[in-house]
């Protein structure tokens, strides 16, 4: 399947690393607003077509799936485009800049009968079958607790510092801890309460989140884009705890019975970048004729956008 990436950023750089490590997909196509970029995108990353629009990308007609890597201000009006241009879409977290947006979105998809899927990349990783798995199996008893901390200091970004481009954390790094939570416990959300401090562009720079869930697990959120965290989970039970060494990216989850005593590791399976399994997830929907991905269905991406945009109004932000 042929991928054009739309975006030439550290994401799409880190998409373009992983397609040509692929046997089954390549990225044939980059589009950029400036050509000069797009060709020296495409020249580093052998990528075979180069174009200086948007538009140009998507009136290729050998691109056969878009992948949108730019600015979460922009996903709506690209997305937009590729919906109808016929081009199904996989589109960075976060989705959309609120739910209103994802939701006209979707209702396009659905309309034009083109797939579009969020590329949340834990939601596509062995790591929640397997997590799920061990937490069914009663390994730690009755799980009644999560705990998450996701900071990277990215306070020098643009994209995160203006409220213009979607800044913040919440769009950046806090929707990876409502998905951990959503990937684990399948209890709605009941109660939630929230603080946040405001960076001085006025976006949300560090935030705590607490969820209850209608089964009674509580879970302790915290996400900063102001400075660095150890980005590890946990999820505790009645009789024991699983371990996820990375948030985002686990590479093992260790099951302790006892405080810091680990009875056993399980490692992730062997991986090019971890993107390669949502790039997969689509072709394999696209392929079966489904507007979705299984893995992160249409109602979990607004179940989520809404929760955002209701954290975001917490804070009057």
């Amino acid at each position: 399947m042929n991928v054009g990436i739309i975006g030439a950023g550290h994401i799409a750089e880190k998409a373009a690393t992983t397609l040509a490590a692929m046997d089954d997909m390549q990225c044939l196509a980059i589009g950029s607003r400036s050509l000069e970029k797009a060709q020296a995108f495409a020249e580093r990353f052998g990528v075979e077509r180069a174009y200086g629009s948007y538009a140009d990308l998507l009136a290729d007609p050998d691109v056969q799936l878009v992948y949108v890597a730019v600015p979460h201000s922009c996903h709506f009006a690209v997305t937009r485009d590729a919906i109808l241009a016929g081009k199904p879409c996989l589109v960075e977290k976060s989705f959309m800049l609120n739910a209103t947006e994802a939701a006209a979105i979707l209702a396009l998809a659905r309309e034009k009968g083109v797939f579009v899927a969020e590329a949340i990349w834990p939601r596509y990783m062995p790591v929640r079958e397997i997590g799920r798995e061990l937490i069914a199996s009663g390994i730690i008893g009755q799980p009644k607790m999560a705990n998450a901390v996701l900071a990277y200091n990215v306070s020098d970004k643009e994209r995160i510092l203006k409220p213009e481009l979607g800044g913040g954390a919440l769009l950046d790094l806090g929707v990876y801890l409502l998905t951990f939570v959503r990937m684990y416990f399948d209890s709605p959300i009941e109660q939630l309460n929230t603080t946040c401090i405001k960076a001085p562009t006025g976006v949300d720079a560090t935030e705590d989140i607490t969820l209850i869930l209608a089964d009674g697990t509580l879970a302790s959120l915290q996400a900063s884009a102001w400075c660095q965290g150890g980005n590890e989970a946990v999820i505790a039970g009645t009789t024991g705890y699983l371990v996820f060494d990375d948030l985002i990216h686990p590479s093992k989850i260790s099951i302790c019975r006892k405080r810091h005593i680990v009875e056993r590791v399980v490692e992730m399976p062997p991986e090019i970048t971890g993107f390669e399994y949502q790039f997969r997830a689509c072709r394999d929907a696209i392929e079966a004729g489904a507007l979705e991905a299984p893995q992160m269905p249409h109602a979990e991406i607004l179940y989520i956008m809404h929760l955002m945009d209701r954290l975001r109004a917490e804070w009057g932000i």
